[in-house]
């Protein structure tokens, strides 16, 4: 795993598997519906000759490559990740393309407060001293 010294942002995760289900069924059944055509043209397209070995080719090869396109991941097929950084000015008060567009980049630190103090005793008027 690549170490790195700060946290990952939210633009620099992969998509989510469950959001990459639909675009991977979608692939599936597009190529599984290309196949079907393959088997049609083959019969149907006369007089026979090479492209019907290609259409033939194709209707039987194709459900592999479906299943491994669709078994691959977004994040395998590309690693294109959002890295907000670059887009971030040098100095806070740096005019950049970014101000130019109205678009504002937020950044958030968190840091450790010190020890926090324990309140200071209030003087309550209603409340009875110590008896004396």
């Amino acid at each position: 795993m690549k170490n790195s010294s700060h946290a990952p942002s939210a633009t620099s995760l992969p998509r989510a598997p469950r959001d990459d289900v639909g675009a991977r069924s979608t692939r599936y059944l597009v190529m599984m519906g290309v196949r079907i055509l393959c088997f049609i043209l083959m019969v149907v397209i006369t007089p026979y000759g090479w492209y019907t070995w290609v259409f033939g080719a194709a209707a039987i090869f194709l459900p592999y490559i479906a299943v491994v396109s669709a078994n691959v991941g977004q994040e395998a097929r590309s690693n294109r990740r959002e890295d907000p950084e670059p887009s971030l000015p040098a100095v806070p008060g740096a005019a950049s393309t970014a101000a130019k567009t109205d678009t504002q980049v937020i950044r958030v630190e968190e840091q450790r407060d010190p020890q926090p103090q324990p309140p200071a005793p209030k003087d309550d008027p209603e409340k009875p001293g110590p008896a004396a």
